[in-house]
């Protein structure tokens, strides 16, 4: 009789670094599926739902792992130590969501100095008590002994800017059915060439879109609680600022057919170099003037640009951060 060999479970761990949470949440959005996973793989590691200790993973053998699916941006020195200690674990390791792979939210803190972030949060805030002088510091002794936290690190990095990453998981949160396909991929061996970017379109979103185009001017802009939008018409060219044209399809199109206008958490397609940049850019182009002044006027009136362009990939950009004292 023919022996019957049990195919080994596959190894995995899911991390989060500098993080909302919401690409655990995308993972449980998964539905049955997650069932699935269970059956298909050990979950050695995941705060959120596993109760795995950083011990457990040091006492691994390299390479054990067969997956990790790390998402967050790397802010402070435990985010840094435990990518380098999953690098090493794993065979395969996955940017997963826009923090990880082009820094995301928490990237947008590179505008400032630690030390403002800092003053910020601890010092110049309404919710402090009036006259506080204490800022948290990553040592302290005290009588039963050391007390220590992450050190913060002066800029928040991209997950790649600190270990090799074979895959980039793109969005905020990434969709339900690219996570199924990424651990789908993983199981059967089918992965694609390492440095892709998985579950995202070479193609602007724009392309994807259905909204009718007429290459139409606009003399102000607007956010989506300004205005009456038409529901068939491009979003840019009502004045609402919409990033498609600088930014990865495959996400379905989900924030235009909603009528909220493209946030950029794809990242930027192939050909744009600094996603930020291009979209400050295109902006500018869709002015209804040749007047230098009146356009920075125009522009101008946008509350946050920097918050607009660099919303999910300032550590990505040429830019990176602010260069101001530490």
């Amino acid at each position: 009789m023919a022996e019957t060999v049990e195919k080994k479970k596959l190894q995995i761990a899911i991390y989060w670094g500098a993080a909302c949470g919401g690409c655990d949440v995308a993972i449980l959005d998964t539905d049955a599926f997650i069932l699935d996973v269970a059956a298909l793989a050990d979950i050695r590691l995941w705060p959120l739902a596993v109760d795995g200790k950083y011990a457990d993973v040091e006492a691994m053998e390299d390479d054990e792992l067969d997956l990790v699916l790390f998402n967050g941006a790397v802010r402070n020195s435990e985010n840094q130590k435990i990518a380098e200690l999953l690098r090493r674990k794993t065979k395969v390791m996955v940017a997963m969501g826009s923090c990880a792979h082009i820094g995301g939210i928490p990237g947008l803190a590179n505008e400032f100095s630690r030390d403002e972030i800092f003053n910020r949060a601890y010092l110049d805030n309404p919710s402090i008590e009036e006259g506080n002088v204490v800022l948290p510091v990553a040592e302290k002794k005290v009588a039963a002994g050391t007390l220590e936290i992450p050190h913060f690190h002066r800029a928040v990095r991209r997950l790649s800017d600190v270990v090799e990453v074979e895959y980039f998981l793109p969005g905020c949160p990434p969709a339900p059915d690219q996570i199924k396909a990424v651990l789908l991929a993983v199981a059967t061996g089918n992965l694609p060439p390492a440095g892709s970017v998985v579950g995202a379109s070479d193609r602007a979103l724009c392309d994807e879109c259905g909204r009718s185009k007429d290459e139409k001017k606009v003399t102000r802009f607007f956010r989506p609680w300004q205005i009456i939008q038409d529901p068939e018409k491009c979003l840019l060219e009502q004045g609402i600022l919409c990033a498609g044209s600088v930014t990865r399809a495959g996400c379905g199109v989900r924030c235009p057919d909603s009528g909220m206008p493209c946030r950029g958490c794809y990242g930027p397609p192939p050909n744009v170099m600094d996603q930020g940049a291009k979209f400050i850019s295109a902006i500018s182009s869709i002015v209804e003037s040749r007047d230098a002044g009146e356009i920075e006027r125009v522009l101008g009136e946008i509350p946050d640009v920097m918050g607009y362009a660099y919303r999910f990939g300032l550590p990505a950009s040429i830019l990176q951060r602010s260069t101001r004292s530490q």
